[in-house]
């Protein structure tokens, strides 16, 4: 019933912007709002769907549809050439959901508990594809770098835009192995143990929801892409802060509350899965799908972050937490710790 009610929250955008004609903050705020609530709609009947096949092709249904929203949103942005926006967002959605979701869930969880387990396999599988997205999005940057430092390349721009799309199709891939590595050829290894819910939409009405989601999404997506700059003006904010703090949580924040009430279930290893995997999933999939869309769509955006505090962020969040996943247990102050980190990077970002 309440995701029901949220979904009056949606036309609110589209009836400001067309029909009252009301200052861009307005549209900016409701347009966001009606981008979370359709995004987990999107999330639940992927999952509906999911829930109908097998565990590979779930699995592979959920990677693939899971990030429309947040995928559609950047595509906006970018499409209207803010590309330090779109890294923004790529950074605070893995700084959200790898400190600020990871740590309420891990508060919550642990609260009236001594400590919480999990399988170290899958979250050593974790972290060291978080160390993989560090390299990946560190060497564009230190490519470029070198280029116009250095060995001062000509065309710099153009090299840049080629090593992007190479190494997008090659982070495509390694996320393709990792799928059929978990839920293929390892599937006993990495499975939760848990027996799995039978789903309670059909398969018609999954889709005709994930469609009618997607189309709603990408229409809020235009409207807060065109309100982004004003609104930033408003607040006296820039726009890296939004796409930051705001933008990035928009469409990952049904996995922050899924993740804190599994945590309250004490299920921490689907809740490692849902926030470091959403993080990777933002790197390693909805990343290089912007860099070959931008290509393709003739405005291209390539994988170089020319903000080093977005670089230094992810690398930071990589390695906390590497080492809060590596013994295979938490405590509510482990918790506690990434949500202070989260705030001192939020802090950054707000005071650049």
């Amino acid at each position: 019933m309440i995701r029901l009610g949220l979904l009056l929250l949606v036309p609110l955008a589209p009836m400001l912007e067309y029909g009252l004609h009301v200052p861009p903050i307005w549209v900016f705020v409701c347009g966001i709002l009606g981008v979370a609530v359709l995004a987990d709609w999107i999330r639940a009947a992927t999952d509906q769907l999911a829930g109908h096949t097998g565990a590979a092709v779930g699995g592979l249904l959920t990677i693939s549809l899971g990030s429309i929203a947040e995928l559609l949103l950047a595509l906006f942005v970018l499409m209207r050439g803010q590309a330090d926006v779109v890294h923004a967002q790529i950074t605070g959605s893995i700084l959200g959901t790898s400190l600020l979701g990871l740590g309420l869930a891990i508060v919550v969880g642990g609260w009236g508990r001594e400590r919480q387990t999990f399988k170290r396999e899958r979250a050593g599988l974790l972290s060291s594809l978080l160390i993989l997205v560090v390299i990946a999005l560190l060497l564009p940057a230190v490519f470029d770098y070198t280029g116009r430092r250095f060995t001062h390349v000509a065309g710099i721009g153009a090299r840049d835009e080629s090593l992007s799309l190479a190494v997008s199709v090659v982070l495509l891939l390694i996320y393709a192995g990792n799928l059929g590595y978990t839920l293929v050829t390892h599937r006993d290894v990495f499975a939760s143990g848990e027996q799995e819910e039978r789903p309670d939409w059909s398969i018609g009405r999954s889709l005709a929801v994930l469609v009618a989601a997607t189309i709603g999404a990408a229409l809020e997506s235009e409207l807060v892409s065109g309100a982004l700059a004003q609104a930033a003006s408003t607040l006296h904010l820039t726009q890296i802060f939004l796409g930051v703090i705001v933008i990035a949580l928009v469409g990952t924040i049904s996995d922050l509350f899924a993740a804190v009430w599994f945590a309250r279930q004490d299920r921490m290893g689907l809740v490692m899965s849902i926030c470091i995997g959403s993080a990777i999933q933002m790197a390693l999939v909805v990343a290089p799908l912007l860099v070959i869309l931008s290509w393709l769509l003739g405005r291209p955006m390539t994988l170089v972050f020319e903000d080093p505090l977005d670089l230094f962020a992810i690398a930071g969040t990589a390695f906390i937490v590497n080492a809060i996943a590596g013994d295979g247990e938490t405590t509510w102050f482990e918790g506690v710790l990434l949500i202070g980190i989260y705030l001192v990077f939020g802090l950054a970002f707000f005071f650049i």
